[in-house]
């Protein structure tokens, strides 16, 4: 319950982050327009977010008959956490990942990629599984998605105050010979310009952090092992360097179970995941 109200309150930051852009924007108005702009937002993710990052992947329906062992885990873990089968998707690529997606556990997907049946163990699949049916379980798809969606607008309403202050800026003096635009304002305008996308991006890289080591905890658990999602994320974390995503977006990249973007140094101060060694050394001191 404390990283579900922590949540929230960091989701309730970032629509009142887009309210005070709109309000510098357009006044009271703009304000009101980025309002229900972010309500419109939240509803649209909350019931086609799953379609929308299935489609944009390829990823395609995989049958029990294609891959007999992701079946048999899942269905063993969806009985332990008495949840009900999520579909199953796969994605023709030779870098080794997964996600999960949907908005509930009764409209939820996983989707796995060729590279991630290739390289792991049963028991490492199974850990791998119990952590994306964790993240189901917990709603964290659902919560990460609408993060991720609400940071994206706020970085492009930042946008849009850097060309308004700077069309502002150009506009002539009034009768007075005083500019229409208070210098004031103009401060406003480009200190929230450059700080509000930090802040959104360090608001959903929380969010995303928290999320992933719960699923890790869980999806251990889940598994009856900690070793097996250990020895996955080893893996997964040097094929991925070698081999990243073909055309990963960053506005997804929180729901795969490790970054499939190839950012490195200081990028990765900023990563939506938590560090991989910090992951593995947390399960390999786990104790079921």
């Amino acid at each position: 319950m404390n990283n579900m109200l922590k949540t929230g309150l960091l989701l309730i930051v970032l629509t009142v982050l887009m309210v005070l852009i709109g309000r510098l924007i357009g006044g009271p108005q703009g304000a009101t327009v980025a309002f229900g702009f972010a309500l419109v937002m939240n509803l649209g993710m909350y019931w086609f977010s799953d379609k929308l990052v299935l489609a944009m992947y390829r990823a395609k329906p995989l049958s029990e008959a294609e891959a007999p062992a992701v079946y048999r885990a899942i269905r063993e873990i969806a009985t332990r956490s008495r949840m009900p089968l999520p579909k199953v998707y796969w994605m023709a690529t030779r870098t080794p990942n997964a996600f999960a997606t949907g908005r509930n556990p009764k409209h939820a997907a996983v989707a796995v990629t060729s590279g991630l049946l290739e390289l792991l163990s049963e028991e490492e699949l199974k850990g791998v599984l119990a952590h994306e049916l964790s993240h189901i379980k917990n709603r964290d798809t659902l919560v990460m998605t609408l993060a991720a969606a609400l940071a994206g607008a706020i970085m492009w309403m930042a946008d849009m105050a850097r060309w308004s202050m700077m069309w502002g800026g150009m506009r002539g003096r009034d009768r007075d010979g005083e500019r229409s635009g208070g210098a004031t304002q103009l401060v406003v305008m480009l200190v929230v310009a450059i700080l509000a996308p930090l802040a959104a991006m360090l608001v959903q890289m929380a969010i995303s952090r928290t999320r992933e080591y719960g699923a890790d905890d869980t999806g251990a658990h889940l598994a009856g092992t900690p070793h097996g999602l250990a020895g996955a994320l080893q893996k997964l974390d040097a094929a991925s360097r070698a081999y990243p995503l073909p055309n990963a977006n960053a506005a997804t990249a929180h729901l795969f179970i490790v970054n499939p973007l190839s950012a490195g140094g200081i990028a990765n101060l900023f990563s939506t995941h938590p560090p991989m060694a910090e992951r593995i050394r947390r399960l390999q001191r786990m104790r079921l």
